[in-house]
């Protein structure tokens, strides 16, 4: 069987882990989460970053020092997994749903202004596969309207839109190290803020609404109770196996752009033929290959070939369901219908994809995916 993903190891993941357990600091925030967090404010000049425990527990921390509250409006696209807009409904806001685009999964930039009133809040831009949203028209909608921005970057490290990197956008930015994602640490995320005025209450946040960090720092003499928070901040030996990714980043991202390329130019014929479409790359955006995905005709056809990969031993998938039409929401969601959401949610596969994937597994899933179409015409 071909599977869908294997995380990837690079060598020294143990190693860290046991260097983490000698140095009798496996709680939080020890010498590896600092290494992790200098290596993205440097790498990447975030203003401030925190690993947290998961990508939703950063969403979770976004919401509550946005002061988010019953009657709250936060506009996402509904084709998204349900961490994102989870974050905003624990604190008691309204999901304002939006289409995702024509050509790719983002949200449709063009629905959100009509979607504004005098409640909302937040935009939510979700960078699909790493793709970049255009971000210049967010942000100059939420400077428009006073709106806040969140970015769910969660599958979008080592992403860029027009050479910045995602991430460094919204005034808050929530990243995935989950074992499916580039760089993992099996569980895992980050949150960055980007705005000065968040920081400090960031940190009373992560650390269950104490001012902990201040007095580890020796910026006060005794730590308390100072505001709402939670336990946000991961294990030092999760930070030490992330680390060791994070030194092989580009390694890793080489060897996955290697693999995207080969789907791409594999099925580029089943695209040129009309028989299925492939993922479409705005001139603003790079490609950080999260993922390799193709676009069937309908649901129909996207079942039968899901079918016949796995009866050919290689494990495809789909992605998300529209969240608007999930059993929990649909009850509460007013609103138009959102075709090209339920577009994706019905058409989508995403294929087998992860480090060690070799140029013949490759080739048998282009040569059975090619095949299967084209008996069928």
């Amino acid at each position: 069987m071909i599977t869908f993903n294997k995380p990837y190891f690079t060598g020294k993941e143990t190693e860290y882990i046991k260097e983490a357990v000698k140095s009798l600091k496996i709680s939080g925030d020890g010498d590896f989460t600092k290494k992790c967090h200098a290596f993205f404010e440097k790498k990447y000049g975030f203003k401030k970053v925190l690993l947290t425990t998961s990508c939703t527990d950063a969403l979770e921390m976004a919401a509550i020092l946005l002061d988010i509250k019953e009657g709250d409006e936060v506009i996402a696209p509904s084709y998204t997994f349900v961490s994102t807009v989870n974050a905003f409904v624990l604190r008691g806001a309204k999901i304002v749903f939006a289409d995702s685009g024509e050509k790719n999964p983002n949200i449709n930039i063009d629905s959100i202004e009509a979607l504004i009133t005098t409640k909302t809040k937040v935009i939510l831009p979700v960078h699909y596969a790493g793709i970049a949203c255009d971000m210049d028209a967010i942000m100059a909608l939420a400077d428009k309207y006073n709106l806040f921005v969140v970015e769910d970057a969660a599958q979008a490290v080592d992403s860029y839109y027009k050479n910045k990197p995602l991430g460094s956008f919204g005034h808050l930015a929530a990243f995935s190290f989950h074992e499916t994602k580039n760089v993992i640490s099996g569980e895992g995320g980050m949150l960055v803020i980007n705005e000065e005025k968040f920081i400090k209450r960031a940190e009373i946040i992560r650390e269950k609404g104490t001012n902990r960090s201040a007095f580890f720092r020796g910026e006060v003499d005794k730590y308390g109770w100072v505001d709402i928070g939670s336990s946000f901040l991961p294990s030092d030996i999760l930070a030490a196996f992330l680390y060791a990714q994070l030194e092989n980043i580009e390694d890793i991202q080489n060897k996955r752009k290697y693999i995207w390329n080969k789907y791409k130019l594999g099925f580029q014929d089943l695209e040129t033929k009309g028989i299925l479409r492939l993922p479409q790359i705005p001139e603003y955006a790079t490609n950080n290959a999260h993922m390799f995905y193709i676009i069937c005709e309908d649901l129909e056809s996207r079942s039968n070939l899901i079918k016949h990969l796995s009866e050919s031993k290689i494990y495809a998938v789909f992605h998300y369901l529209s969240l608007h039409k999930s059993s929990y929401y649909k009850d509460k969601y007013v609103g138009p219908e959102l075709p090209f959401s339920d577009l994706y949610s019905d058409c989508l596969v995403r294929l087998p994809f992860y480090y060690e994937l070799n140029d013949s597994d490759i080739e048998k899933v282009i040569n059975t995916i090619c095949q299967y179409f084209l008996s069928k015409r």
